[in-house]
This record gives structure tokens, C-alpha cells and sequence, in this order.
């Protein structure tokens, strides 16, 4: 979240950009309520004050009718500081729950927009969109014709949205997996497998809504515990409560989990089949840094997405995303939008990657920290997070995009290898 004193010193600015950012979030009723919590406080320690000098002069008395009226004097500025702290915690909660609801500030370039139709493209990949001299297949249709996805099971075992990969589809996802993984170790990366559950608190702290209606995350009932959308989520809370030396920084990791979301939104030929799903598997980056090494990092996680979707020979298009479509937690943030031929009518740009600098939002809500050697104090760390692969979405991309004429799917270069194979469907 964004530091309190910040909000009220920038009151105007914060507010025009919750407008910006199209969030509810009242403003100026968390100014007017902390300045009566810091009134408040004011005089919690005043009455404890007060009370404190007069149990001092008790064993001063002359008298015992003296010594009970100090008694009685002291019981009443406690009860007092009693009333004021409970009055002086109820607005506490108050303005944290204010709080929570303001996003982070945003970065003066991005563009401004209420959504993703706003969004800015930056530039575009080694390789443009082909101009198919047949008719082409989607990868719904290219599933069933190789045998590689099975929806129709997935359905009856788990409902819409769910999907068995079989054959060739098993193998494409575990290259596509072993390929990021491996660009990632050789950019400094150290490798993790993330735990599928995290606490609600630590979905909180990574800025995802765990219950209520609004919210995109399977939850377990009677627990704690909530099904992670990303692997971010269990990344940014390995940190949670901890602070690190800053020596240590920049600390990136990639992360490998199953990603589980509702995906309330609506369907349609462009969200079929693996576009939109309940779960799939994700090659994460994250990052904790210095302050200043954020920006750089940005740009770092933007240009390895850049550099596997080149290598998969897949078109794609970099976004600049609009105020509207940033997410609460995000100062900054690249979409990378593949070209998938299937999509829709005629073809369709789709994300595939996004990469977000969240600056110090996460980490003040989950309390990570750095510590300088020969400063006193910590302060709070910067968290980046970027998809290096999102399994279902790229394997779109890559079937659709290196489909034959014969239906046959050429298989990438880089993949080769680890598939055991150039070409499916031979």
C-alpha cells in the first residue's frame, strides 16, 4: 500500500490518480480521519502521562482520604486513556481498510485510458504475422486433430474451463517449460517451485482480493489457505516479515506452479479453449530490489519475454498498459501480446506476458525490508514480477502460428531438442 503521511501530503495527487485508475477510493475521508486519529493519539498520551505523575504522588499523600481521592483521580485519566486508545484503534482500522483500497501511484509515461483499448504499443518482435495461403485451424481444432487436448474429459471430471494434454501436448508443455526455465537460470535466476496454497494474508500483501465477490481465487473453506493464481503471490511472501542486507539485492527468482483462477469473465470465440482456463502451469520471474534498481529491472524482465518469444519464432507486440487496466499494485507495466491466427475472426493479438514494477506497494503491506550496512533503520524493498511463459497461452501461439498447410505444426527451433522431434503430426 502507499505510505500514510505520503497520502495525506499528496492528497490531491493520489486522489486524481485512483480517478486515473478508475479506484474507489475515498481520500479525503482518510485525511479527515487521521488527522482525528493523530489528535487522538495526542491525547492517549497525554492522559497516560497525566495518570503516571499522579500514581507518582500517591505514596505522597498526607492522608489516607488524600491518597484514595489521588487513587480515584489516577482510575479516572486511565479509564479516560482507555476510551480514547479503543476510539483511537477504531479509526485505525478504519483508515487501513481506506488504505488498502488506494493502488499504487503510477508511472508519469503510461498511458491514460479507462482500459486495455487505451493501451500503448511500444514495438514490435523480430517476426510479423504470416499470411497463411490455406485455410487455417485454431488450436482447439489442432488439438483434436493430434490428439493433444482433451477438453470434453476435462469437463466431466472438473467442469468447464478444464483440460487433460495428451500426447504431444504433455511433451510441448514440458519443453516450453524446461526451455524458460533454462533461459532464466543463464539471466541469474534461481529456480523455485512454489507451494500451490498461500495464506489469505499473503494474498493480501501481494495485492489479490482472496474472498468476497470480487475476487478471482479459489478458496478453501473453513481454512486460511486460498489456491494461488500466480506464482507471484508465493514468491512475494517468501520475503513477508523478513528484511535482507542490501548487499544481497537484486535477489531474482523464477518461479514453476500451477496458476488456479474462476476467470468470471465472459466467453466467446476469443477466449476459447486454452485462452481462458481454470488452471494451467507458469514460468514466473520476480525480483526484489534497491529502490533504484527497479526501473533497470523492468526493462531487464520486458526484454527476456522479448527474447523467448523471439526464439519460439513468434509474433508479438509490446503494450505500454493504460491507468485502467494497470491493476492495483503495478507503478509500471508491459503487456506482451502475441498474434494467435485462431483467435476470433480472422486473427487476434492476445497477452501472453505481462511484467509489472510494483515498487515498494507490496513490500509495505507485507513488511519486506533491507538493511544498509552502517545505516541504522531498514526500508522497504521493490518487488517486480513477469511471466517468462504462461504454458497454456504460449502453446496457443505456437500451434497456431507454425500450423502447415497439411495440418501438420512445425515445431520451434529452440524446442526441438527437448521434444524429441521437428515436426508434430508425422
Amino acid at each position: 500500500m502507499l505510505d500514510r503521511k505520503f497520502i495525506v501530503e499528496n492528497a490531491a495527487d493520489v486522489a486524481k490518480n485512483c480517478e486515473l485508475r478508475g479506484a474507489t477510493a475515498d481520500v479525503p475521508l482518510l485525511v479527515e480521519l487521521e488527522a482525528q486519529r493523530r489528535q487522538l493519539l495526542i491525547e492517549v498520551e497525554s492522559l497516560n502521562r497525566q495518570a503516571n505523575e499522579v500514581s507518582k504522588t500517591i505514596g505522597q499523600a498526607s492522608s489516607d482520604e488524600e491518597r484514595e481521592q489521588r487513587k480515584a483521580e489516577g482510575r479516572e485519566l486511565r479509564s479516560a486513556k482507555d476510551d480514547c486508545q479503543r476510539a483511537h484503534d477504531d479509526l485505525e482500522s478504519q483508515i487501513v481498510e481506506l488504505q488498502s483500497q488506494i493502488p499504487n501511484m503510477t508511472h508519469p509515461a503510461a498511458p491514460i485510458g479507462e482500459d486495455d483499448k487505451s493501451n500503448l504499443e511500444i514495438r514490435r518482435g523480430q517476426h510479423e504475422p504470416l499470411n497463411f495461403e490455406f485455410d487455417i485451424l485454431d488450436h482447439v481444432e489442432l488439438g483434436e486433430k493430434h490428439d493433444m487436448i482433451d477438453f470434453e474429459a476435462g469437463a466431466r471430471i472438473a467442469g468447464h474451463g478444464f483440460y487433460f494434454l495428451r500426447n504431444d501436448g504433455v511433451m510441448l508443455e514440458l519443453a516450453l517449460q524446461q526451455y524458460a526455465v533454462n533461459h532464466l537460470v543463464k539471466n541469474g535466476f534461481t529456480p523455485v517451485i512454489t507451494p500451490d496454497l498461500a495464506y489469505s494474508e499473503i494474498l493480501q500483501g501481494t495485492g489479490y482480493i482472496p474472498r468476497g465477490p470480487e475476487t478471482q481465487i479459489y478458496s478453501i473453506e473453513n481454512s486460511n489457505l486460498n489456491l494461488v493464481a500466480t506464482a507471484e503471490i508465493p514468491l512475494g511472501g517468501m520475503m513477508a516479515g523478513q528484511t535482507i542486507d542490501s548487499e544481497s539485492l537484486p535477489m531474482k527468482v523464477c518461479g514453476i506452479s500451477h496458476c488456479f483462477r474462476t476467470e468470471a469473465g465472459a466467453a466467446g470465440r476469443a477466449t476459447r479453449g486454452l485462452y481462458r482456463v481454470h488452471q494451467f502451469t507458469k514460468i514466473e520471474m520476480f525480483a526484489f530490489t534497491l529502490p533504484e534498481q527497479s526501473s533497470d529491472m523492468l526493462e531487464q524482465f520486458c526484454q527476456i519475454e522479448c527474447e523467448i518469444f523471439d526464439s519460439l519464432e513468434i509474433p508479438y507486440r509490446v503494450v505500454d498498459t493504460a491507468t485502467g487496466d494497470l491493476g492495483g499494485p503495478a507503478y509500471r507495466k508491459y503487456d506482451l501480446e502475441a498474434w494467435m491466427p485462431g483467435r476470433g475472426d480472422g486473427g487476434a493479438w492476445g497477452e501472453v506476458t505481462s511484467t509489472s514494477n510494483c515498487t515498494d506497494f507490496q513490500a509495505r503491506r507485507l513488511n519486506a525490508r533491507y538493511k544498509v550496512k552502517g545505516e541504522k533503520g531498514t526500508n522497504f524493498l521493490h518487488t517486480l514480477n513477469g511471466t517468462a511463459i504462461a504454458i497454456s497461452r504460449a502453446m496457443i501461439a505456437v500451434m497456431e502460428n507454425h500450423q502447415q498447410a497439411d495440418g501438420t505444426i512445425v515445431v520451434p527451433k529452440v524446442l526441438q531438442g527437448l521434444m524429441g522431434k521437428e515436426v508434430i503430426g508425422v
